[in-house]
C-alpha cells in the first residue's frame, strides 16, 4: 500500500493510502457496510460480486481504463474511500466513483485532493461522478429518496453526502430518476387498441428465446448502442461488454421478462426486467457463507421477490420521432408487467431515466407518477 499524508480539520493526520492488494480490496469493498450499518435502508452488496466488478480479470472496462482505488485512515482506522478513474476512450474528463466516507469534511477533502492530484497527473482538465465504474453501471449520488431501499444496481449512500461532495467545488452535472409504478393486471383498453393496430401493421412482441440466448442479446445490445447513442456521456457496449452482461445477468434472467419487439420480422425494440436481487439479500449482510447460498437460490428460484427493476431498454432511433416510436415503449412495458404479475412480482422500478429524456419521462410519469428516487452526477473543472 503506498501512502500519503494530509491534515485532517480536527488537526489529526488523514493517510490517504493506494489499494495494492486483495485484503486492500476487501477492506475497501467492506467499508460502507460499517459507515451505513444504522440506515435501514441500507443493503449489502454481495462482496463476491463487488470483487468481479472491481477486478480487472473479471470486468471488462479495465481493457480501456486506467483505475485507482484509495482509501482514507486515521488513527489507525480506514474512515473513507474513493476511486479515480480514466476511461481512454473519453478526452479531458476523468471519474470519481465507489466514494463512501464518514461524516467530516475533512476526510472527504483528503480523498478528493488524492483522486483529482492522480486525474490531473493523468492529464484530465475535467472530473464527473460518481460512477463505479461507468456510465453502464451504477451511478450518480442519492439526492431523494432515502427512505427506501435501493433496487438492484442503484446506489444507496448517506444523507450527508451530496453536500460533502459539494463542499469540494463540485456542482450538479445532470440528474436521473428512478420511478416505482404497480405492475398492471390488465392493459389499459386504449393501449391494447394501439397494440392491436401495430400488430396488424407487422409489429410483433416476443420473449427472448433462450436457446438463441447469444443471439438475442447481441441484438440487444445492437439495439441499445443505437438508441442511447446520442444520450448524455454514451458509452457504447462492445463484444466483451457483451459477453461480462451475458455471464453477469443469466442467473437472473426470466425468458418472459425480456421482450423484444419486431418491426417486419427486425428486432426494433426490447426492454429487460431482472428480479430485484437486493431483495433477496437484504438480510445475508453481503455473504453467501455459510447459508447464505441456499437462502438465494430458494427466494430466487421458488418464492420469487415482490420487486424487479427495468435497467436496460431502448427503442431503435429510426423509430424515436414516429408516431411508432411512442406506442413500442408502451407495448413493452405492459407486457413486462404483465408478466411480472404472473411471477407474483407488485412493483416494478424504472431507472434510471436522464432528467432531460422527455419521452421516458413522460411514459414512466403516466404509468408511475412523478419520482420516488433521484440522483446527482456532479462535476468540476480540474
Amino acid at each position: 500500500m503506498r501512502a500519503s499524508r494530509v491534515a485532517g480539520g480536527d488537526h489529526r493526520l488523514i493517510e490517504i493510502r493506494t489499494v495494492s492488494s486483495p485484503k486492500d480490496l476487501d477492506a475497501f469493498i467492506a467499508l460502507p457496510n460499517r459507515i451505513q450499518k444504522s440506515d435501514l435502508a441500507y443493503i449489502a452488496p454481495l462482496a463476491m460480486e463487488r470483487r468481479e466488478a472491481l477486478s480487472p480479470k473479471h470486468n471488462p472496462f479495465f481493457r480501456h481504463s486506467d483505475v485507482r482505488f484509495l482509501t482514507a485512515w486515521r488513527d489507525g482506522r480506514m474512515v473513507g474511500r474513493i476511486s479515480a478513474q480514466v476511461d481512454r476512450r473519453v478526452q479531458g474528463t476523468g471519474h470519481f466513483g465507489l466514494l463512501s466516507a464518514e461524516n467530516d469534511p475533512a476526510i472527504f477533502t483528503a480523498l478528493f485532493r488524492a483522486a483529482e492530484d492522480w486525474l490531473r497527473a493523468m492529464g484530465r482538465t475535467h472530473v464527473l461522478g460518481p460512477f463505479d465504474l461507468s456510465i453502464n453501471e451504477e451511478i450518480g449520488t442519492l439526492v431523494d429518496g432515502f427512505d427506501t431501499p435501493p433496487m438492484l444496481l442503484m446506489p444507496h449512500n448517506p444523507r450527508w453526502q451530496p453536500s460533502r461532495i459539494e463542499e469540494q467545488g463540485y456542482a450538479k452535472a445532470k440528474d436521473v430518476y428512478a420511478y416505482l409504478f404497480n405492475a398492471p393486471t390488465d392493459t389499459p383498453a386504449w393501449a391494447e387498441r394501439l397494440v392491436g393496430r401495430q400488430a396488424r401493421r407487422g409489429v410483433v412482441l416476443r420473449q427472448l428465446e433462450w436457446k438463441r440466448y447469444d443471439e438475442e442479446l447481441a441484438a440487444i445490445v445492437s439495439i441499445f448502442n443505437d438508441a442511447w447513442s446520442e444520450n448524455w456521456n454514451f458509452l457504447p457496449l462492445d463484444n466483451l461488454d457483451l459477453e461480462a452482461l451475458a455471464k453477469s445477468l443469466k442467473p437472473l434472467i426470466r425468458s418472459e421478462l425480456v421482450q423484444i419487439v419486431e418491426v417486419d420480422g427486425k428486432a426494433a425494440g426490447f426492454g429487460v426486467c431482472l428480479p430485484n436481487l437486493n431483495e433477496a439479500i437484504r438480510d445475508l449482510d453481503g455473504s453467501l457463507l455459510p447459508l447464505g447460498w441456499a437462502k438465494l437460490l430458494w427466494r430466487l428460484k421458488v418464492t420469487g421477490t415482490k420487486t424487479s427493476r427495468v435497467p436496460l431498454m431502448g427503442v431503435r432511433k429510426r423509430y424515436a420521432r414516429t408516431p411508432l416510436g411512442g406506442v413500442l415503449p408502451l407495448m413493452i412495458m405492459n407486457a413486462l408487467g404483465r408478466e411480472s404479475v404472473k411471477l407474483g412480482m407488485d412493483r416494478i422500478e424504472m431507472s434510471w431515466v436522464l432528467e432531460d429524456n422527455r419521452a421516458m419521462r413522460h411514459l414512466c410519469e403516466t404509468m408511475a407518477g412523478p419520482p420516488y428516487k433521484s440522483y446527482r452526477v456532479y462535476e468540476k473543472s480540474l
